[in-house]
């Protein structure tokens, strides 16, 4: 019998654990020819999501499992370790907050099997229920990633997919320190067939997602997956460079044709120090960017770090 692991990256979901595991577990039952496996990643929670987690082993030892990190690392970490841990022929990542719906389980392992597909992914057409402004955020993050990049990131994917063995084996090859595991998922290949849905809004509890965190998050994404933003620094100072000295050979002819002609005044001076000021500091601040994200890497620290493990 094929086992399916179900992986859950949680912070702070003390309310949603209760809620989650009898709503996945109704629809797994009816699962009869697959063997599963849930694996709960407690990241550094600050509520009592670890002691849920010991309750559900408690209830069920032999197929209930969590990891319990020492800190908070970020969900890019929880849900690497799930995948590390997790056992099965199939593995599954979703979130706790039932934002995923557990009734298209049976249909993504349904897919699998036939052998057509390496994962069946989730994407959702609409956004209901959260702010227009995030929203409008998120759009243009596809919208630009998508231009910028060569890994085509589908707008409005989950993290909520079912993967085989293989692609699993993929993405946990990549050890990259700095994770964006929408454009990791779409870099490693494999045939991937997406199933819509509207959205869902969570069913206890409150995102840590704020708008602040989700544009960090884009911004992780777009160094990871693009060059396009040393490319802009070039182009910046390149601009720049050649504007200055067109403006400088302009004064140079004025001051020959018109020798009594005074000279550009200070303030348009200091207007053009403060440009090419600002950007030279952008362009250092690119490039710093890049480079931070070289020496973190190079560092070769554990993308995570566990305290208890049952």
């Amino acid at each position: 019998m094929k086992k399916l692991s179900i992986v859950v990256p949680c912070y702070n979901e003390a309310e949603a654990l209760p809620l989650f595991y009898p709503a996945v577990e109704k629809v797994v039952q009816e699962m009869t020819d697959v063997e599963i496996e849930y694996w709960l990643v407690n990241d550094g929670s600050s509520d009592d999501t670890l002691t849920e987690m010991r309750k559900l082993h408690e209830t069920d030892p032999e197929r209930v499992h969590y990891v319990s990190f020492s800190r908070n690392f970020g969900k890019e970490a929880g849900l690497y370790a799930g995948l590390e841990a997790a056992t099965g022929d199939y593995v599954v990542v979703m979130d706790a907050d039932l934002q995923d719906p557990p009734s298209f389980l049976p249909k993504m392992y349904a897919e699998l099997q036939s052998g057509e597909y390496d994962c069946i992914g989730t994407r959702r057409t609409d956004r209901t229920g959260e702010a227009r402004f995030k929203s409008f955020l998120s759009d243009q993050f596809y919208k630009v990633i998508n231009r910028i990049s060569n890994t085509a990131i589908v707008p409005g994917a989950r993290d909520y997919r079912m993967m085989t063995r293989q692609m699993v084996d993929a993405v946990l090859s990549m050890k990259e320190y700095n994770r964006f595991s929408k454009g990791i998922f779409s870099w490693v290949g494999f045939k991937t067939k997406y199933l819509d849905y509207h959205n869902v809004e969570r069913v206890a509890g409150e995102t840590d997602w704020s708008t602040w965190k989700l544009f960090k998050y884009a911004m992780d994404g777009i160094s990871d997956f693009s060059q396009a933003p040393l490319s802009l620094a070039v182009w910046l100072g390149t601009t720049s460079f050649i504007v200055s000295l067109l403006g400088l050979l302009a004064v140079i002819i004025r001051r020959i044709v018109e020798p009594s002609s005074s000279v550009f005044g200070w303030a348009s001076m200091v207007c053009i120090i403060l440009l090419l000021g600002g950007l030279q500091l952008l362009c250092i601040g690119v490039v710093g960017k890049y480079i931070g994200r070289i020496y973190l890497q190079v560092k070769h620290r554990p993308i995570y770090i566990v305290k208890e493990k049952k």
